[in-house]
């Protein structure tokens, strides 16, 4: 052997050697992990620049982490107070973070893939369809330029009639009413809940139209897309939806009732919440209120003079979250409604989960009980360590957590007080919240090993 031929075999083994000691990313939630990783640094370092902040100098490391990571997860938790803290650069990169967020790390790589180079590798299309949950390769060009679309139509839409009312009633000059009505919009859709006035919306919480617009939008949002294309699609055949559209609709108008209502029955006499209100300024703000916990996270009302059952009944609601495959967070509405579903079947006797006239496949059912579960737990575990980490009681603790695993947003107050043990907990929880436990859980996988057998059967004891 040559000098030549012992120098390639000594590169190769060195080649080996550094693959076995880096990571190998080889499942495509791998790179949307590593995706939205990569998208929290950047916006971090950016957030760090001194034209980001107002006052001299520029924001510390984890004011800027836990921002970059609540605009990238769209939930809308702050340390900071966003319209005085940030410059109009600073905030230009949370609403860009925003964006991205909602859209998706790979899903928006893959666009702007096809848009430059018109064509998608296998890898891109694997890493495309585990961000936007689509059924098949075949389909992810068109899906994501709908997601795009889609995007751009109710933003736009929302901007236009937010940037409107800000500059017609409310005396916004109409460049800043502009800003106004497009970073709303965003935040909305995307189910942020980031606003640019310091008291969130709590000076809009009798504006109807305000009200309005950011609630379709929240709701648009949270349907997730593959909803929105079939509403658009198929809208008039309720007959020919899917399962999971008409669980998600279904579902989706239960929580929005009963959150509203729950909130006006609970909230009506409150002295420091809807009291002081009228009877039409209730409504609006009650019904706005029952809103958000499909993880917007905006407040037009304060949320830490709420009563301890209506932080209880958000919690709830916060945790169900929205739709899949949109920008809500949460365990979602179809993870809740198949539990719901096997909880009636074992109630009723029967064997087959059914819904609509279709059955639920054993593979769905176990998922839903693995990402209820694993929630649960995260949820539960935080809370107790949050609570060793703060002096703060178990109502506003538990809010916060929820609150931030389910990428909401809303919270009681206490978010720039929980020290930064609390807040990089509070970061952690955002970042698993908004790729999911499931997610995560294959992202951490290196290797899957498919049983080959089965092992005898045996029914243990339950309950």
């Amino acid at each position: 052997m040559d000098g030549l031929d012992l120098e390639l075999a000594a590169a190769g083994r060195r080649r080996r050697g550094a693959a076995r000691l880096l990571p190998r990313l080889r499942h495509p939630a791998q790179f949307v992990v590593v995706g939205f990783g990569g998208a929290v640094a950047v916006g971090t370092l950016l957030l760090m620049l001194p034209v980001a902040r107002r006052g001299p100098g520029g924001a510390g490391v984890l004011d800027a982490l836990f921002t970059a990571t609540s605009a990238v997860c769209v939930t809308g938790l702050i340390t900071v107070d966003t319209p005085t803290y940030w410059t109009g650069f600073g905030q230009a990169v949370v609403l860009a973070l925003i964006q991205v967020g909602g859209f998706g790390i790979m899903a928006l790589a893959t666009l702007l893939g096809l848009l430059v180079g018109g064509r998608l590798g296998l890898r891109n299309r694997l890493n495309a369809q585990a961000e936007a949950k689509t059924l098949g390769l075949s389909n992810v060009r068109k899906v994501l330029l709908g997601i795009a679309r889609t995007s751009l139509l109710f933003e736009a839409g929302g901007a236009l009639v937010l940037a409107t009312r800000f500059w017609s009633s409310h005396d916004e000059a109409l460049p800043r009413a502009l800003w106004l009505g497009l970073f709303h919009a965003v935040s909305a859709f995307n189910n942020a809940g980031f606003a640019l006035f310091s008291d969130n919306l709590i000076g809009f919480s009798t504006d109807p139209v305000l009200s309005a617009a950011l609630c379709v939008l929240v709701v648009a949002g949270g349907l997730g897309f593959p909803v929105l294309f079939e509403l658009r699609r198929a809208w008039r055949t309720p007959r020919r939806w899917t399962l999971h559209t008409k669980i998600v609709l279904s579902m989706t108008g239960v929580l929005l009732a009963a959150g509203s209502l729950m909130f006006l029955a609970l909230e009506w006499a409150n002295p420091r919440t809807l009291g002081p209100l009228g009877v039409g300024g209730k409504v609006v703000a009650g019904v706005f209120q029952g809103v958000q916990p499909r993880t917007a996270g905006f407040n037009s009302l304060d949320t830490g003079a709420l009563n301890p059952e209506t932080l209880l009944g958000t919690d709830v609601l916060m945790f169900i979250g929205g739709g899949s495959a949109g920008t809500a967070g949460g365990i979602k509405v179809t993870t809740f409604a198949v539990l719901l579903l096997v909880i009636l079947t074992e109630v009723r006797g029967d064997t087959d989960v059914t819904a609509f006239g279709r059955h639920i496949p054993k593979g769905a059912q176990r998922q839903a009980l693995s990402v209820a579960l694993l929630s649960v737990a995260a949820v539960v575990g935080s809370t107790a360590l949050m609570l060793l980490l703060t002096p703060f009681s178990l109502d506003e603790v538990l809010f916060e957590v929820v609150s931030a695993f389910s990428t909401v947003g809303l919270s009681t107050g206490i978010t720039a007080q929980v020290g930064t043990g609390g807040q990089l907990l509070l970061v952690a929880l955002m970042f698993v919240g908004r790729l999911g436990p499931i997610t995560l859980a294959s992202a951490l996988a290196l290797r899957s090993r498919p049983r080959l057998y089965e092992l005898p059967e045996e029914r243990p004891i339950i309950g």
